[in-house]
């Protein structure tokens, strides 16, 4: 295992790091318009960059709603993935969710990634839906203190 050093955006320049891996991941390589991928709760929201050796290779962001903390646009560059990036991720957004305050995780997964989650001990409580024309299940997890 590779080890990635996750920040939680403090600055433009972290910031600009999470949207240029988001919009390279989502926008890029999956074909969301960059319109939906870059949405109004973006402001309100928690950020997190993951780095490698100062690159910037993972992103992610967090919000909390209806007692949940919500991860969402969870990502890791195509060619940096198998490193257990996207597990260190979830781990940091895990602990800022306990860190805040709460004790549940959600969050709306890609089907093709639903096993990823699965492992990490999400459970899956919706039907498929489609999100920016990709299917997607809400899958939630218990966190211990």
């Amino acid at each position: 295992m590779k080890h990635v050093n996750i920040q939680q955006v403090r600055n433009t320049q972290q910031l600009d790091d999470a949207y240029f891996v988001r919009k390279t991941v989502f926008v890029n390589e999956q074909q969301v318009p960059e319109e939906l991928e870059i949405d109004e709760f973006d402001e309100t929201s928690l950020h997190f960059t993951g780095y490698d050796n100062d690159e910037p290779v993972a992103a992610a962001r967090l919000r909390f709603v209806q007692g949940y903390g919500k991860l969402e646009r969870i990502c890791v560059l195509k060619e940096k993935r198998g490193y257990s990036y996207g597990r260190q991720m979830i781990e940091k957004l895990e602990e800022a969710v306990r860190d805040h305050g709460y004790d549940k995780a959600k969050l709306n997964a890609q089907t093709q990634a639903e096993a990823f989650y699965e492992a990490l001990g999400y459970v899956t409580i919706s039907d498929k839906f489609m999100d920016a024309g990709i299917p997607h299940v809400t899958m939630v997890k218990e966190l211990n203190h």
